[in-house]
């Protein structure tokens, strides 16, 4: 089964919940994870089995860190907000930075979750 974070700044929370409520039929055949606060708005919202992170700036974002080196992660959807300085900064640059590096499908925005979760390869084993 194929596993997929689920992460969003504070100012892009409300995206992510919604588009995660709108694919709630399709996210809820995976085993999924989020950060902390966005983990439980989600849940609320969705009524998803999400597993629960630390909240990304204690920790959090330096467990997805660790799920991708340790190829425990097959998806990242991390609605990150370009427009707000983060005072984990370095922690969500070294997510971003490893998620290339392992080659992690990533979306950082609606539009490129739409394009990940609708592809045909989505529910492949690759």
């Amino acid at each position: 089964m194929k596993t997929i974070a689920l992460v969003a700044h504070d100012n892009k929370k409300k995206d992510l919940v919604e588009w995660c409520d709108f694919n709630k039929g399709t996210l809820s055949q995976y085993c999924l994870y989020a950060t902390g606060t966005t983990g439980k708005k989600i849940i609320e919202k969705t009524g998803l089995k999400v597993n629960l992170l630390k909240s990304g700036p204690f920790g959090g974002d330096m467990e997805l860190g660790a799920m991708i080196a340790n190829e425990k992660l097959n998806i990242l959807i991390f609605f990150w907000d370009p427009l707000e300085s983060q005072p984990h900064d370095v922690d969500v640059k070294a997510v971003l930075r490893l998620a290339v590096l392992y080659n992690i499908p990533t979306a950082c925005n609606r539009a490129t979750a739409d394009m990940i979760i609708s592809s045909p390869l989505f529910n492949t084993n690759t």
